[in-house]
């Protein structure tokens, strides 16, 4: 991990992290291109909102990584109230980073990115399941999954015709 003390971003800094010269260059070039956001190095890649890009450790997808989150700050992504909303979030985050891609001259390896993305369908795919029946549940905007087979619900109009008789 890095040290707190050691987090801003420098060209130093991510040299003495491990970064090659070139990947260092590209991230010099992206943080003077986007100064209203701060750039930090941490222990993974990450977006802090409102404005902090957290570049995480050298990897093989680091510029792309980093493009990602950079999507993210671009976006004003805050948070998310439902799963389904992280996903969309992710997949907009993404779709922003090939952008910037092109304009930065990064490769983009979709099979990379589509294995980031599954790991956020994978995810929603678990947390969606029942864990009763295993029936897929439904998440509502106060963000509580409900499962069709094991709750019981009532809709006004049967709950109309049930007060009626009483």
């Amino acid at each position: 991990m890095i040290p707190r003390s050691n987090r801003g971003f420098t060209r130093e800094k991510a040299i003495q992290n491990g970064y090659d010269k070139g990947v260092v260059e590209f991230f010099v070039r992206l943080t003077g291109d986007f100064p209203e956001f701060q750039f930090v190095l941490g222990a993974k890649f990450a977006f802090r909102p409102p404005r902090t890009v957290v570049i995480g450790p050298p990897e093989p997808f680091s510029q792309l990584l980093v493009l990602h989150e950079v999507g993210h700050a671009v976006c004003k992504h805050k948070g998310f109230k439902t799963h389904v909303g992280r996903l969309k979030m992710e997949n907009q985050a993404w779709e922003e980073a090939k952008k910037l891609a092109s304009r930065y001259g990064v490769e983009v390896d979709e099979d990379f990115v589509q294995s980031q993305l599954d790991s956020y369908r994978d995810w929603l795919h678990q947390k969606s399941r029942c864990p009763v029946c295993g029936l897929t549940r439904f998440q509502t905007p106060d963000s509580q999954y409900h499962c069709p087979r094991c709750e019981e619900f009532i809709s006004s109009q049967d709950h109309d015709e049930k007060s009626d008789h009483l």
